[in-house]
């Protein structure tokens, strides 16, 4: 059996020879949640600004509804980024609609409040492809799917009914069994592997070739992660995505180490930074 996710502990070896460093145009730049540190995550708002902030790919996570609809929304539950309460697969998406998204924002971040946020309406993921178009860079992950039965073949048939570009198109899970699901209905999805690590993060050369199997990356939180576990990963072919890095300094050390994208809050801090990197080789 399959485990619902992956959870790694331990202490890593040493490896071979290191690459050289990626370069930091290479770096791929992801508005996680869309541009969620200036926004309410998951919104148009928040997609169209982390686009506006040169983010290169709009991750949106996905729950669905009672009917059977995918939403944007990284919680299971309604609580914490809307006026709503309980388990989103107990309301039909008619009910979720009648919900604000966006005023939550202003009263827990002031600073980067604007008067247009109140009353933003959760949006479908139909709706997503239908504003920001099929050939913008989405990077989506299926949220909690052993809720949601039949959930990645909504999402497929939604991909292929919008023609979504699959050349760049990245799904993601913590689930193996949701990607596996994935890469069997579709072999031509690229898939990416999320981890969350306890403690000094190890992977084997087993971990790596099981998940090369289905995945071509990984998505570690970033926390716990070293040089050479990130040179490890790159040495045998996968991409490396650790999320969410929000600062300068982290970004840097991590750009150092040889990873080739990662998460932020605060796309544009990581745009600046890959230009200054760039101004400097």
């Amino acid at each position: 059996m399959i485990a619902s996710a992956f959870f790694f502990v331990g202490t890593i070896t040493s490896v071979n020879a290191a690459p050289e460093k990626h370069k930091p145009q290479k770096v791929t730049n992801v508005a996680h949640r869309g541009a969620s540190a200036y926004a309410p995550e998951h919104t148009i708002a928040s997609y169209k600004l982390g686009d506006k902030m040169h983010g290169d790919y709009i991750e949106i996570d996905l729950q669905m509804t009672k009917d059977g609809t995918l939403i944007a929304m990284h919680d299971e539950t309604l609580d914490r980024t809307t006026n709503g309460t309980g388990l989103v697969k107990d309301h039909t998406l008619q009910e979720i609609k009648q919900l604000d998204a966006g005023s939550w924002f202003n009263e827990k971040y002031p600073e980067y409040a604007k008067e247009e946020y109140e009353g933003l309406k959760v949006p479908t993921l139909e709706e997503v492809f239908k504003k920001l178009g099929k050939n913008k860079k989405y990077y989506i992950e299926t949220k909690s799917p052993d809720v949601y039965p039949g959930m990645e073949e909504e999402l497929l048939r939604i991909i292929n009914k919008y023609k979504i570009n699959k050349k760049t198109l990245l799904l993601q899970s913590f689930s193996p069994d949701s990607l596996l699901k994935l890469h069997s209905l579709d072999p031509t999805l690229k898939l990416v592997q999320l981890i969350s690590y306890k403690e000094t993060a190890t992977i084997t050369d087993e971990e790596i070739d099981y998940i090369k199997s289905y995945a071509v990356g990984i998505g570690p939180n970033h926390t716990y992660l070293n040089e050479v576990y990130v040179q490890k990963v790159v040495q045998n072919g996968l991409d490396i995505h650790p999320y969410t890095v929000n600062t300068k300094e982290r970004m840097k050390t991590l750009i150092d180490w040889g990873v080739t994208g990662m998460f932020t809050n605060h796309p544009d801090i990581l745009h600046q930074l890959k230009k200054e990197l760039r101004k400097g080789e």
